[in-house]
């Protein structure tokens, strides 16, 4: 069987999970499987944002549980330096307290 390489870049050498350009349904099921390990070897599960052009309901699904879960396990969770595709579509599906998205004075950061 051959195995293609996923479109997903995984992990940054900071340990922050990179999203993709594209966060489709395609990437969906490796990012579930590095937010899992993160959650499971990690002290906290850092998503780095900043290189996201486009993000499907299938990622925005995937980081809403991942919150979710890691606030239950009284885990830290963030999402890093967001860019501004991933704030609008966030904001726009009014999922920013959802995924964590910290605010200051009104303004998404």
């Amino acid at each position: 069987m051959i195995s293609t390489p996923s479109p997903f870049d995984a992990v940054g050498d900071d340990g922050a999970i990179r999203l993709p350009a594209h966060g489709t349904t395609v990437t969906a099921e490796d990012l579930r499987i590095h937010l899992v390990l993160a959650a499971d070897y990690r002290e906290r599960t850092e998503v780095d944002a900043s290189g996201v052009e486009s993000i499907g309901q299938a990622v925005l699904q995937l980081l809403v549980a991942a919150r979710r879960d890691a606030a239950q396990a009284g885990q830290p969770f963030a999402i890093l330096d967001p860019s501004p595709a991933f704030v609008t579509r966030v904001t726009a599906a009014c999922l920013a307290d959802a995924i964590g998205l910290q605010t200051e004075k009104g303004d998404l950061l």
